[in-house]
């Protein structure tokens, strides 16, 4: 064991002199640091909607029934209606720039509203501006709906009441916490094929050979290098959520997830380094083979995003517990086969 230390801390060691992978800790560590901050303008990607209130929307109103959809508009905070005689003259203002949408309702025979609507195209505030006349327009279909409720001949079942999360809560534990907990695992897989090609490229593994270290004990060393870095960023990284005020529950678990992951994946990295044993096809490999690996778990009942999103949360079910121990045992599985191929075909072979 006192062998694959040595070769844990000569890896550890050299990973100060990659630029790239301390620019990629160090953007992690930045968006740990000020996720309260980063996530008020990412939430907005997010859920465009959220930003609603930071931003009035001012719709012109036109058509014989434009007075019915007036005082929607006005009940809301964050828009604004303003009245037209003529959809040509709502146009010509929307075209100006002096309105954000054009909402023309009109009466059919059966006085049923008909809404054209015109939002802005290419526009910075078009994916804002969509989302808010989204829910203007359903808003006043709620509105009709109540008006007409009595011409029903039957009555419909009642609608649950309609309950609103903070999108900010969404985004903070079902993209931000799954990102940064990920993250180190994937750029420790691709660490992982560098540090092994890179051997074979500069002619470094021969010397290797001629010391007691077998092919095992290197293997094993940059697998621990590796397999260590990715639980230690996550753990530092929830720490900082912490500090910043989101709270994270069951980190041990969380992280007993991460290292799990973080041993299959750069499990996976070395299988494909010592086949080929060019960096360029094995990172191309790698990339593929992750993204197609990863990309498969969101067909199991629970995907590992989802998993840890029920872990940081607090709401773990039983089955969230069993995914994470068939993990565990995949990972485990995954590190015995590349011993297994380390052992048949031999290091420097």
């Amino acid at each position: 064991m006192d062998k694959r230390l040595v070769v844990a801390r000569r890896e550890l060691a050299s990973l100060r002199s990659e630029k790239t992978i301390v620019l990629a800790v160090l953007i992690q560590l930045f968006v740990a640091a000020f996720s309260s901050f980063l996530a008020v303008g990412l939430v907005s990607l997010y859920d465009p909607g959220a930003a609603g209130n930071q931003f009035t929307v001012e719709f012109a109103v036109t058509g014989e029934a434009g007075d019915d959809l007036a005082p929607v508009v006005e009940h809301e905070d964050g828009w604004e209606a303003v009245r037209y005689p003529s959809f040509e003259a709502a146009m010509d203002d929307f075209r100006r720039g002096q309105v954000h949408a054009v909402v023309r309702v009109e009466r059919g025979p059966d006085d049923r509203a008909q809404v054209t609507a015109v939002a802005p195209d290419g526009n910075v505030r078009t994916t804002l501006v969509v989302t808010q006349l989204r829910e203007l327009l359903d808003a006043f279909e709620s509105q009709e709906r109540g008006r007409l409720a009595s011409r029903l001949e039957r009555q419909p079942v009642e609608l649950p009441p309609e309950t609103r999360s903070s999108p900010y809560f969404g985004f903070t534990y079902t993209v931000l916490v799954p990102l940064l907990t990920f993250l180190p695992v994937f750029i420790s897989g691709s660490v992982a094929v560098d540090a092994i090609t890179e051997e074979y490229d500069r002619g470094t593994l021969e010397l290797l050979r001629v010391t007691p270290l077998s092919g095992i004990d290197i293997v094993d060393g940059k697998l621990l290098a590796m397999g260590v870095l990715a639980p230690l960023q996550a753990g530092a990284w929830l720490a900082l959520l912490s500090f910043n005020g989101t709270s994270v529950a069951n980190p041990v678990e969380i992280l007993l997830l991460v290292t799990a992951f973080a041993l299959a994946v750069v499990a996976l990295a070395a299988t494909l380094a010592l086949g080929f044993r060019d960096r360029k096809r094995a990172q191309l490999l790698f990339s593929l083979g992750l993204l197609v690996v990863f990309s498969a778990t969101y067909l199991l009942p629970e995907s590992p995003a989802n998993t840890v999103a029920k872990l940081a949360i607090g709401t773990p079910t039983r089955f969230t517990h069993a995914m994470v121990a068939v993990y565990a045992l995949s990972a485990v599985a995954g590190y015995l086969a590349v011993r297994w191929f380390v052992t048949r075909r031999g290091l420097g072979e």
